[in-house]
């Protein structure tokens, strides 16, 4: 231990010095100021400044160190001595309250907010991966736009009323864990009659096709594309056409994901809505109540509680993208649906052709308006071949929950063989590698960043009293 004189310290021996001593050894102190002066010597500075005050007087003023690390070998004072440190003691004291931080000393004063809002999200065209094509029918052309190579299994999707592909699929099949899952599949995205971005009012004497016959031109589109078997994921409307063409061609379809399906007929008070908004849809455009039902619809109550960006970027879209004429033609159709007739038979094995025959998976939200059909639906499937899933805190799921879509439908494929088990390892380094790519596009910083606040700050030194 080293030796201790008068107050002083001396340094321990050796080639390499552990701890730097604060006061010279063999030099007598010779009051407070010389021993704060003495202790501030042998620190580094390049800190705030620390002023030391006595008696309202200002003593000296010495940089702040960065790192001091002072040995305390002499006296100390406790409660059964009473004696008076030294001075060396107190300039280790006056050194110490110099490197340490005091929350209550440091006063910040905020000057201003500046609030940047990013560009604003647009449900357009805004990848160039998709590829539309027209596809004659018997009633009408149809918009398919393709995403993926074409000689893999094909993934067919058809949208709710009010949408169309880009504003119900697009930023679902672009999330990083569907990217992933796309790698082994070609989508094919199919748009209602009138209802592609930017359609031109359909003409007066067209008939609109009943949900059957929307159901039947998806042949139209299998045979122009070559497919001979595909999975359906369908929304609302296209989740009930997707059944109806499910029924009708059961060797076609190899398995669906149907999210918000109804398969009964409409109801009393669905039809007089749906009967009013078809009306002023017609008569006066986009108006305040079809929009708030056309919300409601897909949303469910509380929306802006939830999501109020999600729901305001929605909200403008069916104000400024949707032509009112042809989706009061679609929501006609869709009033006018008739009952899928499918039923859960006690012996499946005796008669198949009562219900779907291949893997079906139901998902509605838990605040969903269409929760309840969607258990109405559940009831006439085979639950064999079946599985419900109700996800919690949304309504509209693709948009507000898409990672545990996601999940579910890659454990979905896997179940009935269509992928290969991914292993977390491989799923955590697909996930950085997309990020890294999408952080660098538009849509990615549109769709999932926040707003952004810079504040600026005014810090004020600390003063040590």
């Amino acid at each position: 231990m080293p030796s201790s004189s008068g107050g002083s310290y001396s340094s321990l021996a050796g080639t390499n010095e552990i701890y730097r001593p604060t006061t010279v050894a063999g030099v007598q102190t010779s009051g407070f100021l010389d021993g704060v002066k003495r202790a501030f010597q042998f620190v580094s500075g390049g800190a705030a400044p620390v002023v030391v005050k006595r008696n309202d007087q200002l003593l000296e003023q010495a940089p702040r160190p960065a790192v001091a690390v002072i040995p305390r070998t002499d006296s100390v004072n406790t409660n059964t001595n009473k004696k008076m440190p030294s001075s060396g003691t107190i300039a280790e004291e006056a050194a110490l309250l110099g490197t340490m931080p005091s929350d209550s000393m440091d006063d910040i004063e905020l000057k201003n907010i500046q609030l940047h809002f990013p560009s604003s999200r647009s449900l357009s065209r805004g990848d160039s991966a998709m590829l539309e094509e027209v596809v004659e029918t018997d009633r009408g052309t149809l918009v398919v736009a393709v995403q993926g190579s074409r000689n893999k299994p094909a993934i067919l999707t058809y949208h709710d009323l009010g949408l169309n592909y880009i504003s119900s699929f697009q930023a679902f099949f672009n999330y990083i864990d569907m990217r992933a899952l796309l790698e082994n599949f070609c989508v094919y995205h199919v748009n209602a009659p009138g209802q592609e971005e930017g359609a031109p009012t359909l003409p007066e004497d067209y008939i609109y096709p009943t949900m059957d016959e929307l159901a039947g031109q998806l042949s139209y589109v299998l045979t122009h594309f070559g497919i001979k078997q595909f999975i359906g994921f369908g929304v609302g409307a296209g989740a009930n056409i997707l059944a109806r063409y499910a029924l009708c061609y059961p060797n076609r379809v190899s398995a669906l994901c149907l999210i918000n399906c109804v398969s009964t007929q409409a109801g009393w008070i669905e039809w007089g809505y749906q009967k009013l908004n078809a009306r002023h849809l017609r008569s006066k455009g986009m108006t305040q109540g079809v929009l708030d039902y056309l919300m409601w619809h897909h949303f469910g109550r509380n929306t802006e509680e939830r999501n109020h960006d999600l729901v305001q970027v929605y909200k403008s879209y069916f104000e400024r993208n949707v032509n009112p004429t042809n989706l009061a033609l679609f929501i006609d159709s869709y009033i006018k649906r008739t009952d899928l007739n499918i039923h859960r038979d006690v012996d499946p094995s005796k008669n198949k052709e009562s219900t779907l025959r291949m893997p079906v998976m139901n998902i509605t939200g838990s605040l969903s308006p269409h929760a309840d059909d969607t258990v109405t639906f559940n009831g006439r499937l085979d639950p064999s071949s079946s599985s419900w899933m109700k996800i919690s805190d949304s309504g509209m799921v693709l948009e507000e929950q898409p990672a545990k879509v996601s999940e579910a439908f890659r454990l979905f494929l896997q179940g009935e063989g269509y992928v290969a088990p991914l292993s977390p390892t491989k799923m955590a380094l697909y996930r950085k590698t997309s990020l890294e790519e999408l952080l660098k596009s538009k849509m990615y910083a549109e769709k999932q960043w926040p707003n952004i606040i810079h504040i600026t700050e005014n810090p004020i030194s600390a003063v040590v009293c």
